[in-house]
This record gives C-alpha cells, structure tokens and sequence, in this order.
C-alpha cells in the first residue's frame, strides 16, 4: 500500500472528523442558549392573547392496533379549544383490528373521523396517505402524528402560537421523545442519538441562520403554502426531507419549538432499526438527487448551502468514520504505520472526549437524561453505535445506485408500551 496515499487518507479522516465536531460543538452551543431564551419566549407568548387558529391533524394508519388506541387517547384530550380543531385517521387498507378501533372513538368524540381505505385504495406509502388526508380536511392548517405518537396536552397550542405570531414560517416542529426509552441498549441509545440531534442540529442551526428539518411527526403546516407545492411527494421514503427543502425554496422558515412535546415508539429490534435507517438513507439519496442543483440557487445563499450539508450529513459521517475505522484495524495489524509527526493520539482522544462533551451536554436540557448509565452509554456509542451506520449507508447505497431496486414504503414494526 502507498504510504503517501495512506498517510494522505488519514490527515482527511483526521480533519473530517474535526470538521463535523467543531461545527456541532458550534451548534450545540447555539442550541443551548436557545433552550433558555424559549423558556422566555414560551412564557411571554402563554401570557399573551392569542387567538388560535383552527387545525386539521392527520393521523396515517396501517396495521396500527397495537398503538393507535394510546395515540387517539392522547390527541383527543389536546388541550384545544374543540371547535377549532379536528382528528382525521387516514386508515390505509389496514388487515388488523385498526378501523374497527378507531370507529369506537368516532362514536365518543364529534371532531373524529377516519377515512377507511380498501385494498384497491391502498396507499403504500406515508406520503400518499396524507395527500388522501389532506382532501378531507376542513381547516386552514394541518398538522400530522404518527400512529405511535402520544402528544402532550399542551403540544398542538404551542405549535399553534408559533405559526400565527410569525407570518415568516412555513411550519413548526416539536420535539419527539422516546417512550420506550428504557426498553432495552438499542432505545437507550436511540433515546441519546435523538435528543442530541434535536438539541444540537435542529435547535443550533435555528438560532445559526433559521433553518430546521420537518420530522415526520409533531408538526404543524400552513395548508395554503402545502398545496401551493403540491403537497407531499409520493416517490420520496422521507417525505419530511423532501417537504423541508421546498418550504426553503418557496421563501419560508421551519422553526423548532422544544417545548412542544410528543413521545413516540422507537424500534426495540437491530432488525427493525436497519430497515427504518435504511429507508431514511434511501429517502436522503432521492432528496439529494432530486435538490442538490437547486440548493444552491436558494437565497441568502448560506442557507442553501447549510441545506445541502445536512443532506450530505449520511456520507460525510459515513466516509469520515470508515476511514478512521479501515486505518485503524491497519495500523493495528502492523500493515502500515503513520510517518507523519504529530500529537495523533492525543488528536484522537481529544476528538472523543469532546464528542461525549456535546452529548452528555446536550442531554442536560432534559430531566433526568444526562444520567451516569447515559454517560457510560455515550462513551460506548462510538465504538458500537454509530458504527452500524456504516453497514445502513452502504446498503441504501447499494440498493439505490447498484441495483436500482424500486422505492417501496416499509412500516416500522410496532411494539405494546405502557400507556
């Protein structure tokens, strides 16, 4: 092997991996002084009165009867005037007992309907069954759960404050918890990776330059501006990827309301993770196909930028944690060895602590999160963790440039939780 190549392949490793630890420590820092200046915000804005305005959420279901009864318990006792908002489950050609479920709530709740779908009907996809949603929706602004979600009473009004007090946003996103987070070490981890992201990505790059990814679930739209872009796209795996870069596009804002709070199911087996995992790689590969050129068009041109990497995220992390990991196993196996000088391991060891930094800080803004078992979690999570991102993009990769295999929407697999 080329020793100028592998020492070149290193120094990159080295400063890809710098990069994006710099630039989420940023970010995190960012995102904590956000945490406090929403407290502030949240209580102004309570004390304010503030009418609030009437609200479609869509709820899309397939073979949900193992979640969609704590679900339904939780969105019909939002705290909401009732009158200004309804409940539409979108049953798409469930084979389980979901529509005969959720009928026993329409006969209790007046502003519940579902909308029964047959086999002929079917979907297949998330995206298409908001569009179908959407058609029977009454009110001016439409809000999505999935079928595992339990928001907070408080959550939907939180949203809600958010989109009629800014003309600027598009929509607004909540924060989404982990409530089998204690299940078993993949929803801790799960629990850690998701908090993390929320606080340093989602929060950080607001307060950066007001930019934020739509999740698939807690969120609140202006029906105006979805159908102007003609709502979801059915072809993507994350149509929460691809909606967030045409409200961009189309001139308006996503912001991140943390205290808008919805607790969701994680998956509770590695098999279930990979196949979700690999649908959100395979999502990203369409949206970046699909955007790349016209990201950099988007005006100020930082934002279209800040846009593009984060759709690149996948890959810089996937390329910058294969190298480190290729060029250590070599230098373990004596097959080469570093030549150039430098304080390399303590380069390294500097990079890990500050990754558990961020982390273990980030999950301070949560009660109870920034645990020694969290702490103990972080520390091994790089080692076990983040590594199974490695086969995930290799696989959405594959499927996608090599095989060419058709995009075809995969349920994540539901398990029985504590109400």
């Amino acid at each position: 092997m080329n020793p100028i190549l592998v020492e070149a392949l290193f120094v990159l490793s080295v400063i890809l991996i710098w990069f994006m630890l710099v630039y989420q420590f940023v970010l995190f820092f960012l995102g904590f002084l956000y945490s406090y200046r929403t407290q502030r915000e949240k209580r102004r804005l309570i004390a304010g009165e503030i009418e609030l305005p009437s609200v479609s959420i869509l709820i899309p279901a397939h073979n949900e009867e193992v979640v969609i009864d704590n679900t339904l318990k939780a969105v019909t006792s939002l705290d909401y005037p009732e009158d200004r908002f309804e409940i539409i489950v979108i049953n798409d050609a469930s084979t389980d007992r979901t529509g005969e479920i959720v009928e026993g709530w329409v006969s209790r709740f007046s502003n519940l309907r579902v909308v029964h779908m047959s086999a002929e009907e079917h979907a297949g996809s998330k995206a298409a069954a908001l569009n179908r949603g959407t058609r029977f929706a009454r009110f001016e602004n439409i809000a999505i759960y999935d079928a595992d979600n339990t928001p907070e009473p408080d959550a939907l009004k939180h949203l809600a404050i958010q989109l009629v007090t800014h003309k600027k946003l598009g929509a607004v996103i909540g924060t989404f918890r982990t409530v089998n987070r204690k299940r078993n070490l993949l929803t801790r981890m799960i629990n850690i990776e998701g908090l993390s992201f929320q606080w340093i990505v989602q929060a950080g790059r607001w307060m950066l330059m007001r930019v934020c990814s739509l999740p698939g679930t807690n969120l609140l739209i202006r029906r105006s501006l979805l159908e102007s872009l003609g709502g979801w796209d059915e072809n993507a795996l994350t149509e929460d990827a691809d909606l967030s870069i045409q409200i961009y596009q189309a001139g308006y804002q996503i912001k991140y309301v943390p205290y808008a709070i919805t607790w969701e199911q994680e998956p509770e087996k590695l098999s279930t993770w990979f196949r979700q995992r690999t649908r959100w790689v395979r999502g990203n590969n369409y949206v970046v196909v699909k955007h790349a050129r016209q990201l950099l068009k988007i005006r100020p041109r930082r934002l279209g930028i800040e846009l593009l990497y984060t759709m690149s995220l996948y890959y810089i992390f996937f390329a910058a944690i294969l190298l480190s990991d290729v060029l250590f196993i070599l230098g373990l196996l004596g097959i080469f060895r570093i030549m150039l000088p430098g304080p390399y391991n303590e380069v390294w060891l500097l990079a890990y602590l500050l990754f558990f930094g961020e982390l273990i800080l980030a999950l301070s803004r949560e009660k109870g999160e920034d645990s020694f078992v969290n702490a103990v979690l972080i520390l091994l999570s790089y080692f076990t963790y983040c590594q199974l991102w490695i086969p995930v993009v290799i696989k959405g990769f594959y499927d996608d440039f090599i095989l060419k295999k058709a995009r075809t929407w995969a349920k994540t697999e539901r398990f029985q939780v504590d109400s």
